[in-house]
């Protein structure tokens, strides 16, 4: 039977610390074994206390959250790292800085870290769940060598840790040239006419290696779905935009489907694909009840496709904790469309891709870098 997972919380807030810990140690299957206010203290006090997961904040005094992540890295290429940021702007830019830098998932802070109610809710109900399964990730996988961050290109100007981004609202980089890619797979058809993807965990990296390697003249639109926050979808897409091919933007009312564009379900909306008037794929975004905990949900979007496009869609189920996607699959696989599910190895959680995998839905379970090739085949570019 395996111990408890051991945690590290580094935040310099004390209110911050007394209530993680209160609620961490209050759950029989963790403990917290040390606390630190900044990251200076935390890195000293790691080979110490030997933590399974480090609950790392971001702004700190002496060592913030980003130099610290840096230095873990360095040392650790393994251990589980949960950045604990605010939903600001400038919160969710940083973030997402830190996952590109080797970070291995997030949560958002409560509104209030004051020991009300909701803000215990949320930690039990965000934070929580996520510590249970990259911590006992860990304790099974002692020993194994991580999965390298995935590296930023060198096209792409990152910002520095912190910073907002410029006055257009998105990450200053260069795009990757548009040079034509002409594939012809061996026995590929061109029936493909959506690509759907749906992600939690571990996902803005996996989108951030998946979407470099699309073509240029990819040919047509793409629908995601990424378990995330307001400000962090917006953000999330200027940084796949700035990083690939293919322009990546929030889904908007009413909005007709391109050729060649991503479309990321808007944080707390649902988004489904409708056949518009003229029989054109169009978005709809919706506050509906939450499903598995999650507004937006991967499960809505593929339930629309299968009503409206099944057998012209490709889906995509990647990384991910919890079970969303999984029935929304197998209603599209059930009307002819296609599914690929990402491997465990390649996962951060194998929670989501692997219940597809599971349940015999997938046609393959690839590796994350093979999975634009195996997509890039699939759609048949020519």
């Amino acid at each position: 039977m395996q111990g408890k997972v051991r945690v590290l919380i580094v935040d310099d807030a004390v209110v911050v610390r007394r209530m993680l810990a209160d609620i961490l140690d209050s759950d029989s299957e963790l403990e917290v074994v040390g606390t630190a206010a900044n990251g200076k203290a935390a890195l000293e006090k790691m080979p110490q206390v030997e933590p399974q997961v480090v609950i790392l904040d971001i702004d700190m005094p002496e060592m913030n959250g980003i130099e610290t992540l840096i230095e873990i890295r360095k040392r650790d290429g393994t251990i589980p790292v949960i950045m604990f940021s605010t939903s600001t702007e400038r919160g969710a830019s940083t973030t997402l800085e830190a996952l590109s830098r080797g970070a291995t998932d997030y949560v958002t802070k409560p509104s209030t870290m004051r020991g009300a109610r909701s803000a215990v809710d949320a930690i039990r109900q965000e934070l929580v769940p996520k510590i249970k399964a990259l911590g006992k990730r860990r304790l099974r996988t002692a020993g194994m060598r991580a999965r390298p961050a995935v590296p930023v290109p060198a096209s792409v100007k990152r910002p520095s840790p912190g910073a907002r981004p410029s006055m257009g609202g998105t990450v200053s980089a260069p795009r990757p040239g548009n040079t034509k890619t002409t594939l012809r797979a061996k026995g590929a058809t061109n029936k493909y006419r959506l690509l759907a993807i749906g992600t939690s965990t571990g996902g803005p990296n996996a989108l951030a290696e998946l979407f470099p390697k699309l073509p240029a003249n990819f040919p047509i639109p793409i629908v995601i779905v990424q378990h995330m926050p307001p400000i962090f979808t917006r953000i999330l897409a200027e940084r796949l935009t700035a990083a690939s091919h293919i322009k990546v933007q929030e889904g908007r009312q009413g909005e007709l489907l391109r050729p060649g564009m991503g479309y990321i379900a808007p944080g707390d909306f649902h988004m489904t694909v409708h056949r518009s008037h003229g029989a054109e794929l169009a978005l709809k975004l919706n506050q509906n009840p939450q499903e598995h905990s999650c507004r937006p949900a991967v499960d809505v979007l593929f339930r629309s496709i299968a009503t409206e496009c099944a057998d012209k869609t490709l889906a995509v189920v990647l990384t991910g904790m919890g079970r969303d996607g999984a029935a929304g699959a197998k209603l599209i696989k059930s009307k002819g469309g296609g599914i690929l599910a990402q491997d465990e190895g390649s996962s951060v959680v194998w929670g989501m891709p692997g219940l597809v995998a599971k349940q015999g839905l997938a046609e393959k379970v690839l590796d994350l870098n093979q999975m634009a090739e195996e997509i890039t085949r699939r759609i048949c570019i020519t």
